[in-house]
């Protein structure tokens, strides 16, 4: 099924959700057993199709990727570049070659030319087309990424941070200043290590039909992906980034409830300064959208509203709404995002596992990066803690 035919049945379903409670409901707001039953029936089928919404939503921008042609159709008058736009080092056709031919023959060809793109650690750096893709998966893959603030460092990273902020006061004519002490404080962007290797068998490597360029990008970057995504939403430092929903170091909490009610949302956005909410958007678990989804506000609309268009996403009390299998089921996370700070050691790096698996007819590959995340200014996201069991409850 289509895009938008699933955007469009899921919103026929949702209507159908609403006008049943609003049939079925008793006096006191409450449904019987049988009615409940089947309102939960409904709910399912519409966490199914939003389940299905993302995923053809993601399947359609990875095909439009790799569809994109190799060569660009010429549409003006050739002529010869200049020596200054050749393309050299790692950005070089000679460079991306020779790490595919590499790659191919299970780096017993290595081609003068990746000698330029050694690492430390004895992988050679990913060229830099590659790198650029692999940093598209990144970010389709990773809601962080396309939210936070990404920077590249060569080294420790400082980040400064106004801790304490002038006042302005009012003096009588000819009176005496007061002076105020401003303060700072420093962030420090360091650089953990991440990897992820993956096995293939030797007649996938040397069989050419086989797309092992599209192939080990697209895993190596989802793999990634989820990695940082996890460490950039629950981090705790230690090796790795510091999360959004760090206790001390991420958001600042609202408020911990025991029930989810409309109210309690409400009051998480305007717990958040007004400057901070005009780029403002939600980050929430699945199955914590689910308990929230039949919540009305103070005038009978629903706070969840679906999407109807293909590109536009959900929203929760207007704002954008985005969800994540790596957020806590019980919290909500409600800020501007690119407060977080992502950075980017260097580049990526390709590297063989030689004669680990020679005995199996398997060759293996590690792809390695560098990098942190932190929240450099704490007040740019409000937490709301739910308690272990949440229920949703009328406004």
């Amino acid at each position: 099924m289509k895009l938008q035919e699933l955007i469009a049945k899921r919103a026929k379903v949702w209507e159908a959700a609403k006008a049943f409670v609003e049939s079925h409901q008793k006096e006191n707001g409450t449904l019987s057993a049988e009615d409940t039953a089947a309102y939960e029936k409904m709910e399912e089928e519409i966490t199914d199709l939003t389940a299905a919404i993302d995923r053809e939503r993601r399947a359609q921008e990875r095909e439009a990727e790799l569809n994109k042609p190799v060569n660009t159709p010429l549409t003006v008058k050739p002529y010869k570049a200049d020596e200054g736009g050749e393309k050299t080092g790692r950005a070089s056709d000679e460079y991306r070659k020779g790490m595919l031919q590499a790659l191919r023959s299970n780096f017993r060809q290595i081609s003068n030319v990746l000698q330029e793109g050694v690492d430390s650690d004895g992988g050679y750096l990913v060229p830099e087309e590659y790198d650029r893709r692999l940093i598209d998966v990144l970010d389709e893959e990773n809601i962080m990424r396309s939210l936070g603030t990404k920077i590249t460092t060569s080294g420790e990273h400082k980040i400064n941070i106004a801790a304490t902020k002038p006042a302005a006061s009012w003096i009588e004519e000819g009176g005496q200043l007061t002076f105020g002490d401003a303060t700072f404080d420093q962030i420090i962007m360091d650089a953990y290590k991440l990897h992820v290797a993956i096995k293939v068998t030797e007649e996938l490597l040397y069989d050419n039909a086989f797309g092992l360029e599209n192939y080990i990008i697209t895993q190596f970057g989802k793999a990634i992906a989820n990695a940082e995504e996890d460490a950039f939403l629950n981090g705790d430092g230690k090796g790795k980034p510091t999360g959004l929903f760090h206790a001390t170091k991420g958001g600042i909490l609202a408020n911990t409830i025991e029930k989810i009610a409309s109210d309690d949302l409400i009051s998480l956005v305007y717990a958040l300064k007004r400057p901070y909410r005009k780029r403002a958007s939600f980050i929430l678990n699945d199955k914590t959208l689910s308990s929230i989804r039949t919540l009305k506000d103070n005038n009978g609309a629903y706070i969840w509203q679906p999407s109807y268009q293909a590109g536009e996403p959900d929203r929760l009390l207007g704002y954008t709404m985005h969800t994540s299998a790596y957020a806590p089921t019980d919290a909500i996370s409600f800020g501007d995002y690119s407060y977080y700070n992502i950075g980017d050691r260097g580049t990526r790096s390709f590297a063989e596992l030689k004669e680990l698996f020679a005995g199996n007819g398997m060759i293996g590959f590690v792809a390695k990066e560098r990098v942190d995340g932190k929240l450099v200014l704490q007040e740019a996201v409000q937490i709301l803690k739910l308690k272990e069991k949440t229920q949703a409850a009328k406004a």
